[in-house]
């Protein structure tokens, strides 16, 4: 189709409520800024041709650089947010060379792509002002004072969200002709006598305030494994799939690696996937002799397939031997680069019970923290 739309992010505010030392567009979470996180989903709009950034007035260099590498060949431009929201989206209207305009809340930094094709869509068959919108879905109250003075029908309301289209020559005109600052751009335009339709919005389009806003599920999984010394001599040790010089190898249908092995199910048991029997068998030749990197890899892939990332992994590894200490920094160094995440080992003993005490092989048990990825509702 044909490039006639603009997308304006309002990305000015100071971030005050959500206790932040910087701009709360610039404030990061799970490795992007907010502002990344809100050009993601923006900068795939259908039709789009130009993305104009409202930025805080000191820093507008780094907004700039951000931009640039998130928009890839859209055109772009930051401009100077003034004091209100209202100045703010003023000026960036004043750059705005497309047909229609959406204005979005960088805040709302989640909201997919598919929100602002239905609100483009909605201006480009009708040309009225269009508001994506979601159900009220509590119950509501009138109040006066501290007496509730009666129960509103919400069958007739709705909650407002962004981005919010016009066609760009209205909406000048109706910026224009403003008297009063407005909470959102449909207020103005109907305050000026413009009729506006909605379409549905989605609840991952909600705005990032306070520092709870960012917060997100965690879930934790534990996992065990054990095996035994081998009796064939030239197999060599694997643990945390790091190669432990001079110590006997482990059975196993792969390399033996009880460390990694356990971390795997901590992953996978923390995620609700199963564990590392249903997701590598052994009835499945491509894994005899893998490396245990082979395994964490692949449990990484599957979480972020669907939408967890490691927060941290715990382990300890029981056993008379081998000797941890000497192996511990390079152990928890592989596995961290590899996990991406913090991996800490222990070791502890059995006091001397069981086949562990009696040096017939290793067992290791893993705890592990994974959080929702909220980068990834951008869809």
């Amino acid at each position: 189709m044909t490039p006639d739309l603009a997308v304006v992010l309002v990305a000015g505010g100071l971030g005050l409520r959500l206790g932040a030392d910087k701009p709360k567009a610039l404030v990061e979470f799970s490795g992007k800024t907010i502002l990344e996180h809100a050009l993601s989903g923006a900068s795939r709009a259908r039709g789009l041709s130009q993305i104009v950034v409202a930025a805080p007035a000191g820093h507008l260099e780094q907004v700039s650089r951000l931009v640039a590498e998130a928009v890839g060949d859209v055109q772009y431009v930051v401009v100077a947010g003034g004091g209100t929201r209202q100045q703010s989206i003023a000026n960036a209207l004043a750059v705005v060379t497309a047909q229609i305009v959406l204005v979005h809340d960088a805040a709302r930094a989640f909201t997919p792509a598919a929100v602002f094709d239905r609100v483009a869509d909605s201006v480009r068959e009708t040309g009225m002002g269009t508001v994506p919108v979601l159900e009220v879905v509590d119950t509501i109250k009138r109040v006066e004072g501290e007496q509730v003075l009666e129960t509103v029908d919400r069958s007739q309301l709705r909650r407002a969200q962004t981005p919010q289209g016009f066609m760009t020559a209205a909406l000048l005109a109706g910026y224009a002709g403003a008297t009063s600052d407005f909470t959102d751009d449909a207020a103005l335009m109907q305050a000026a006598g413009a009729s506006i339709r909605f379409v549905e919005g989605d609840v991952k389009a909600y705005k990032i305030t306070t520092a709870e806003d960012l917060e997100t599920e965690t879930r934790t999984g534990v996992g065990t494994d054990t095996h035994r010394f081998t009796e064939d001599s030239a197999k060599p040790l694997y643990l945390g799939t790091v190669l432990w010089e001079g110590e006997r190898g482990l059975d196993g249908h792969s390399d033996g690696d009880a460390l990694s092995h356990a971390i795997v199910d901590a992953l996978l048991s923390a995620a609700g996937l199963g564990d590392i029997g249903s997701n590598f068998g052994v009835n499945r030749p491509e894994f005899s002799g893998a490396n245990g990197s082979v395994f964490l890899a692949e449990t990484i892939r599957l979480l972020d397939a669907a939408g967890w990332q490691v927060g941290n992994v715990s382990a300890q590894i029981i056993g008379n031997r081998p000797k941890v200490a000497p192996h511990r920094g390079k152990v928890e160094t592989a596995l961290t680069a590899l996990i991406g995440a913090p991996v800490t080992i222990g070791a502890t003993t059995t006091d001397g019970l069981g086949f562990l005490g009696n040096g017939e092989g290793v067992a290791a048990v893993a705890t592990a923290l994974i959080k929702r990825r909220l980068d990834r509702l951008e869809s």
